[in-house]
């Protein structure tokens, strides 16, 4: 199984499989992922219809660079087989990931997992390069997350779903990713951080939903920023516009990428295993903290 490559996910813009002009706009929208949708974003009546379409857009579209994932239909639908050996079979050369909704338990993504490696070897495809993102968007998933997290080696990430969640679970609002009245603090604290611990203890990232209210653009920021505070590693995208100032939020700012990175050269030629730097003593939990923001700044391009 190879390694799996860390990608920067800032923003992973919904893409709807049903749609072939908003297909073939994905490559040029500037999110760092794409993800092609077989599953909301079609009806009962129009699943081969996406497919197909789906198919066509990998094999025809130049991505270039972007990180390109198909979200079939959940595992126990009558869609999913059909979806990942179609998808695969016919362009998984030029497929990521293959994102899965509704996980709930981990032999979701160990079916995947199986499934995949036998259409990979039948084909002559690298063997275990296509990574496996899983949503939770239920109690039963996140009671699991845990394990659903280290099921495969090819898990890359896990994905907040606060849409079918908060159906799930009860929470009194009709938009998705919004807030409801009541609540003095976040209501959603408790379910990033336990995401968020599930994909660090992988070694995966964590991805917060969409947010509903398009032209909301502060309502969208806020989210963003309680759940980058938290640990998320970026956010769903449903509007090009939400593109830009999500990518941004999501960059750590060049000041902390350079006081990061002046940090680890002070490691470098440190005596001992602590040393001072700019006034402050640091030790190797700064050292970890650096590392983590010098990655994400890589990631999102800042040198």
């Amino acid at each position: 199984m190879p390694e799996r490559p860390l990608r920067a996910r800032r923003t992973c813009h919904a893409v709807p499989g049903t749609n072939e002009r908003f297909l073939a706009k994905a490559p040029t929208l500037g999110a760092d992922e794409v993800f092609l949708d077989l599953e909301d974003a079609a009806a009962e009546e129009q699943k081969e219809l996406a497919r197909a379409n789906v198919i066509g857009a990998l094999k025809t579209l130049d991505f270039a660079g972007t990180t390109v994932v198909v979200r079939v239909n959940a595992a126990d639908t009558p869609h999913y087989y059909r979806d990942v050996i179609d998808v695969v079979e016919q362009a998984g050369e030029h497929l990521d990931a293959i994102m899965l909704p509704k996980v709930r338990t981990p032999g979701d993504v160990e079916m995947t997992d199986k499934l995949l490696r036998g259409i990979e070897l039948a084909r002559g495809l690298e063997a275990g390069r296509i990574g496996i993102e899983a949503q939770i968007e239920d109690a039963r998933g996140l009671i699991a997350c845990e394990a659903i997290a280290a099921a495969s080696p090819r898990m890359e990430t896990l994905i907040f779903g606060p849409g079918d969640y908060s159906a799930d679970v009860g929470i009194p609002i009709t938009t998705i990713g919004g807030v409801p009245e009541g609540y003095p603090g976040d209501h959603l604290n408790y379910v990033y951080s336990r995401l968020v611990v599930a994909a660090r203890a992988a070694g995966l990232q964590a991805i917060d939903g969409p947010y509903g209210r398009i032209e909301d653009v502060d309502g969208l920021i806020e989210r963003a920023r309680i759940a980058r505070a938290l640990g998320m590693d970026g956010k769903w995208t449903i509007h090009p516009s939400q593109i830009a100032p999500l990518n941004e939020l999501f960059t750590p700012a060049r000041s902390d990428f350079e006081r990061a990175t002046a940090m680890l050269a002070a490691f470098e030629h440190a005596a001992s295993g602590a040393t001072l730097f700019e006034g402050e003593m640091i030790d190797a939990a700064n050292r970890k903290m650096a590392e983590r923001i010098v990655r994400a700044g890589r990631a999102a391009g800042l040198e």
